[in-house]
């Protein structure tokens, strides 16, 4: 990894010892892992209450599945506009450990049969690689079926 400043995110995997590796996005470059990589999405339901999910970058969210997944009528994505004041990220660089507050999480079932797997550092341009199993030391979640079919 160059010399750079952590991110939250990868200060509190130091801090709980999981192994990760730091992976810097640059443009038109492809991450150099066979680990499938994830995005964040943060969503609110009927209720007003909001969720994150993740789900693989080459697929979408299902809002029927992700809505039926944490008990809700319906959801849908936030604005873009909303992200930094409820989060503390920015888009491109959301990440669901680190938020300012806790939100029910959910991460798309395929993640639970992969050894490692990619998501943002919390920082445009960084993502972490890590295994997935580690992930209940520093975020609560469950697993769900949420994104859409390929």
């Amino acid at each position: 990894m160059a010399k750079q400043t952590k991110t939250n995110v990868m200060r509190v995997l130091d801090q709980h010892k999981i192994s990760y590796q730091a992976h810097q996005w640059v443009r038109n470059n492809e991450i150099d892992s066979p680990a499938p990589i994830y995005k964040t999405l943060v969503t609110v339901g009927k209720s007003g209450d909001h969720y994150v999910f993740l789900v693989p970058v080459d697929h979408e969210l299902d809002l029927k599945k992700a809505a039926q997944a944490v008990d809700e009528k319906n959801i849908h994505m936030i604005k873009e506009k909303e992200l930094l004041s409820l989060t503390g990220y920015v888009h491109g660089g959301c990440s669901p450990i680190g938020m300012k507050k806790h939100f029910v999480t959910t991460i798309d079932q395929s993640a639970q049969d992969q050894e490692r797997i990619i998501f943002s550092a919390g920082k445009v341009g960084w993502s972490v690689e890590l295994d997935p199993k580690d992930l209940d030391q520093v975020l609560a979640f469950t697993y769900q079926d949420v994104s859409t079919d390929e």
